[in-house]
């Protein structure tokens, strides 16, 4: 049977978007799914907290909410992002690396309305693409001096065709960054330099960035949304994130999908069908087999030499 879907976007949208690189949609997640991917997150750090706490590495959780534990736990050197986030990282991978997949997440990455939208710009052959995180970040002021992660510091500006392996250099892609709270100027949204450009080099700075040179930040653009709405990426547009300088935490997770048969640019994290008019009965409809299928990479890749995530070296010409 085709699978037919009415159209997400309109066609003043997506010619916004072909000569951009970039679009921003309100409202692309329900009220319902936002509530039960906060539920989900708050169980998680309830239960990392008890553990942090049984050991005395953090006070009593009493009258704490979900915010006020992240703060605490950050500041008492207690790391929450690998065991949220939904993806191995990448540097060393452990037999017990932590990760997070549950059933309200894979219900956000397999939405139909978000799939409508990724349809209309790559089709209905659709790839859930490993290269995926969650990202939750706290106010400035509150932030180590040695934190250098992209998920929980800003975000350097760069290309996202760029943090990945060359073999998906050719690959129909799309990313998605989806808000799960407000995000505002003042506490961290994201900001680009529309337009498609051709891939610069990039070099490891405080995180992989573009190399110096390049870029016109003058012509830089700040992408407000509400929470629920969505951030949407060609993958050679530069794009970085503000400084947080709320008093709040900033939330987000950034997905990718590819037309499915092409290579997703990280080939040693595993990836899925997440829609598919050929072949209905391949897509994935499990939450618990997306998980399976990390808990397997893991098993593999603890047993291997380090694969790098990406292509740029220190060394590299722009680099010097």
């Amino acid at each position: 049977m085709i699978h037919e879907v009415p159209a997400m976007l309109s066609e003043a949208q997506i010619e916004q978007f072909e000569r951009e690189g970039v679009l921003v949609v309100e409202d692309v997640l329900s009220p319902d799914l936002l509530g039960r991917i906060r539920a989900e997150y708050e169980d998680l750090l309830d239960r990392l907290y008890e553990g942090w706490h049984a050991e005395g590495l953090v006070p009593s959780p009493e009258g704490m909410d979900f915010w006020a534990k992240l703060l605490t736990s950050y500041r008492a050197g207690c790391d929450w992002f690998q065991p949220m986030d939904i993806s191995l990282p990448g540097d060393a991978i452990q037999p017990d690396t932590p990760f997070h997949f549950g059933p309200a997440v894979f219900d956000m990455v397999t939405d139909r309305t978000l799939l409508d939208l990724v349809e209309d710009l790559i089709g209905p052959e659709i790839t859930s693409n490993p290269i995926q995180h969650v990202r939750l970040k706290p106010p400035s002021d509150a932030l180590r001096s040695d934190e250098i992660r992209a998920h929980i510091s800003s975000t350097d500006w760069h290309q996202d065709r760029a943090v990945a392996h060359e073999e998906g250099d050719r690959t129909n892609m799309v990313t998605i960054w989806l808000a799960i709270t407000d995000a505002t100027v003042e506490n961290g949204c994201l900001q680009v330099i529309p337009g498609k450009p051709q891939m610069y080099p990039h070099c490891p700075k405080k995180q992989t960035a573009i190399a110096d040179g390049f870029l016109d930040y003058s012509k830089a653009r700040p992408l407000p949304v509400r929470a629920g709405g969505a951030v949407i990426f060609h993958p050679l547009t530069p794009h970085a994130s503000l400084t947080n300088v709320s008093d709040r935490f900033r939330w987000s997770f950034d997905i990718r999908y590819n037309v499915t048969g092409q290579p997703t640019g990280r080939a040693h994290f595993p990836s899925f069908v997440a829609r598919s008019e050929k072949d209905p009965g391949s897509v994935l409809t499990d939450w618990r087999d997306w998980r399976d299928l990390w808990v397997e990479a893991r098993a593999r890749l603890s047993g291997q030499a380090h694969i790098p995530i990406h292509r740029w070296r220190h060394d590299s010409p722009a680099c010097a």
